[in-house]
């Protein structure tokens, strides 16, 4: 069920299952355009990264491509039928918030934004800033019972309602 809101453009979706999940990443990947931020909030285990995945699929990224987190080496890139798209995680280094503007600005990522790739990162809220501002999505999950509660906002919302439909 999509329920929009007034402003800023958000809509809510609560998914029930995997397939689910999947469909609202090939919405996300159809609605994206190159420079887009898409910032991913949730818990561990909410299924951040397993919706990135659903995005890249929908992108053109082979299967035989493996698509995980990229928790230890922060940046994962792939090549997609409509250009770049960077995976980012930004869970480690959330420890000292004091250094998360200067620590991400050394993963390039509003760089590679400029030169047109889209950018998807987990845990990074507390950065857009130094990811470059102009947020496309922001995907919030929340875990409720079997389902997830998802929150879209950003400039990218209201197509992405469209193409929900």
């Amino acid at each position: 069920m999509i329920e929009p809101a007034e402003s800023p453009p958000r809509i809510q979706i609560e998914l029930g299952s995997r397939k689910e999940t999947q469909r609202l990443g090939r919405a996300i990947a159809s609605v994206l355009e190159p420079g887009d931020l898409i910032v991913l909030s949730g818990d561990l285990g909410a299924g951040k990264t397993f919706l990135v995945r659903a995005m890249a699929r929908a992108l053109g990224v082979p299967r035989d491509v493996a698509i995980s987190s990229p928790t230890f080496n922060l940046v994962q890139e792939y090549a997609t039928a409509r250009g770049t798209l960077v995976h980012a995680d930004l869970y480690r280094l959330l420890d000292a918030p004091e250094l998360l503007p200067r620590e991400v600005a050394r993963l390039d990522l509003a760089e590679r934004r400029a030169e047109g790739a889209m950018v998807a990162v987990e845990w990074g809220e507390g950065a857009t800033r130094a990811l470059g501002d102009r947020v496309a999505l922001l995907v919030r999950i929340e875990l409720r019972g079997g389902a997830r509660k998802v929150t879209l906002e950003g400039t990218r919302a209201m197509a992405l309602a469209a193409a929900l439909r």
